[in-house]
């Protein structure tokens, strides 16, 4: 009896560690990334700030381009302005403003950067957001559907259509789109200046406006979905398990819906998280052809200065939203895929 419980208790404590591994590699991966995160955000503001500072253009004398100044004057303004002070000081004071909550102010509109931007976030999240949901859903439903049926006219068609739509640039298919419209939607803006006082009135209008700059993100962005979800699906369908799966007498479709589909959809909601950055970086291009008053506009208006508070602000704020839904794939892939957890 004594030797049994003593087997037991040298089994339980070789047990007990390993019963908590998967709790501490997680709380460890976890920690890991989010220090990366951390890590992606420094380099962001580091490089944010510097980076402007070598477009060419002096914020000082465009703000008094149009007015004879005196050297006095000019030199009180750039005192104000706090870009007399030695590019260090400068990153300093730039460091403390953003542990503060703040982003310094316009040197044009003298405004707080931070109200700018929140003025012009939903606007961004309203066309990034609705573009991204469409590109997902039909991206996603053409892929299966090409995918399952491979060969096929559908196929064919589809990956073609898709491939030529993923190399075209989105400043240039939202020009094609306004000529071949040819007034049908508005090209300019977010709201009409005439349009009724109302709710629904003033909805409808807006959606008006987000027609073409959200047509113009989705058509480019749902091919790469589609093409994604197509050879994640063709590389499940040998799988054992679909065999099995037909070898039971599920119908086809069953098999498709319950069991590929369901593995073969890792890759591509990954690929949404990742791929922020990209849509980002192309609802800034679309933003400045329509004049959708968003941050990529106000990126583009600020570049015109330049506004350095302004474009360090925007910069920090969209590559800070890339490297949050960096993070959040990474977290995410870990959750739905057992071998990561197990790594």
């Amino acid at each position: 009896m004594s030797e049994a419980l003593s087997s037991l208790d040298q089994t339980s404590v070789l047990v007990d560690p390993d019963e908590h591994r998967g709790g501490t590699g997680t709380t460890r991966f976890v920690l890991t990334k989010i220090g990366g995160a951390l890590a992606s955000l420094a380099l962001v503001v580091v490089l944010g700030f510097f980076l402007f500072r070598t477009l060419p253009g002096d914020p000082v004398r465009f703000m008094v381009r149009d007015r004879p100044t005196d050297p006095v004057r000019m030199a009180e303004l750039r005192e104000q302005m706090g870009v007399d002070k030695p590019l260090l000081r400068q990153f300093w004071d730039y460091v403390v403003g953003l542990c503060q909550g703040t982003m310094g102010d316009s040197y044009l509109l003298k405004r707080p950067v931070i109200d700018m931007i929140g003025e012009r976030l939903w606007p961004t999240i309203l066309l990034v957001g609705s573009a991204t949901v469409l590109a997902i859903a039909l991206g996603l439903w053409l892929g299966i559907r090409a995918g399952w049926r491979r060969g096929s006219r559908f196929d064919k068609v589809q990956t073609g259509l898709a491939l030529t739509l993923w190399s075209v640039p989105q400043f240039w298919l939202g020009l094609m789109l306004l000529v071949a419209t040819n007034g049908l939607f508005p090209s300019r803006g977010m709201h009409s200046p005439d349009v009724e006082p109302g709710f629904f009135s003033e909805g409808l209008d807006v959606l008006h406006h987000l027609v073409l700059p959200c047509v113009t993100l989705l058509v480019v962005f749902y091919a790469q979905y589609m093409l994604v979800m197509r050879s994640s699906l063709i590389g499940e369908m040998n799988s054992d398990y679909l065999t099995t799966a037909r070898a039971k007498g599920l119908r086809d479709d069953l098999v498709r819906k319950r069991h590929a589909v369901p593995n073969a959809l890792l890759p591509t909601v990954t690929l949404v998280f990742m791929q922020f950055g990209m849509v980002v970086s192309g609802a800034v291009s679309v933003e400045a052809v329509f004049s959708w008053p968003g941050l990529g506009q106000l990126l583009y208006e600020a570049l015109r200065g330049p506004d350095l508070p302004v474009l360090q602000g925007v910069f920090v704020t969209l590559a800070g939203a890339v490297v949050l839904m960096n993070l959040l794939a990474e977290l995410l892939y870990r959750v739905l895929d057992p071998r990561v957890r197990t790594a």
